[in-house]
């Protein structure tokens, strides 16, 4: 377990905060693009309550990012870290995989779902490899985007958002379904990346699998 002290922390939407920590010296402290970690916050009742969250930081960097939605009205673990200050600390227990990256391809986020690919597209710019993919990004609103404006300056016109509340007028409701991904994509056989909550992973594996997308090409 590691004891890692908050240098600093800003909000990057309305209700997703991102974190700087201090990085640990151990030269045994690794990850890689993809991976999460749990963690929970080290103050006395909370140490053990820990929670996943994937790195948006890359090895390299001199400190470690974590980008967390916070969810005031449950008065759990992500209201109580969106609390922390610079100089308060968070407890890293332990580091392990959730999306690796496999090749060019296409990548599927919803909401928070997008942190891992933030990590792996980070890496793929800073190793000249980021080539031939593409994210479709789904929101509520726009105002949901996490870090919009990065992604949109690595991936240009291969960046597509998807908003399913939009309150302007003309909007219409989109989700990211089967005929959306029809209509968007067309061709499957492809490698897929598919992370957000439960249903939206589960029903977009469903779907690309039904639409020809061999199984052992998603990651999700």
């Amino acid at each position: 377990m590691y004891k890692l002290k908050i240098l600093k922390t800003n909000y990057v939407t309305h209700d997703v905060k991102r974190f700087i920590l201090e990085k640990p010296e151990d030269k045994d402290f690794e990850y890689t693009p993809g991976q999460a970690a749990h963690l929970s916050v080290n103050k006395p009742g909370w140490e053990d309550q820990k929670r996943p969250f994937t790195f948006t930081s890359l090895q390299s960097w001199p400190e470690v990012e974590f980008t967390i939605k916070i969810y005031e009205k449950h008065e759990g673990v992500t209201n109580e870290i969106g609390k922390l200050k610079p100089g308060d600390e968070i407890l890293l227990h332990d580091i392990f995989d959730t999306i690796k990256y496999r090749g060019p391809g296409i990548f599927l986020a919803g909401g928070t779902g997008v942190n891992p690919f933030v990590a792996i597209f980070r890496a793929l710019k800073a190793s000249n490899n980021l080539r031939n993919v593409a994210l479709i990004y789904s929101n509520k609103t726009q105002d949901d985007i996490i870090y919009g404006r990065e992604l949109h300056e690595l991936l240009g016109n291969a960046f597509l958002n998807v908003f399913t509340r939009q309150g302007v007028i003309g909007f219409k409701e989109r989700h990211i379904d089967r005929d959306f991904l029809i209509q968007n994509i067309g061709e499957f056989n492809l490698n897929f990346y598919v992370c957000g909550p439960k249903k939206f992973t589960t029903d977009l594996t469903e779907d690309l699998i039904s639409l020809g997308a061999n199984p052992n090409s998603i990651s999700f």
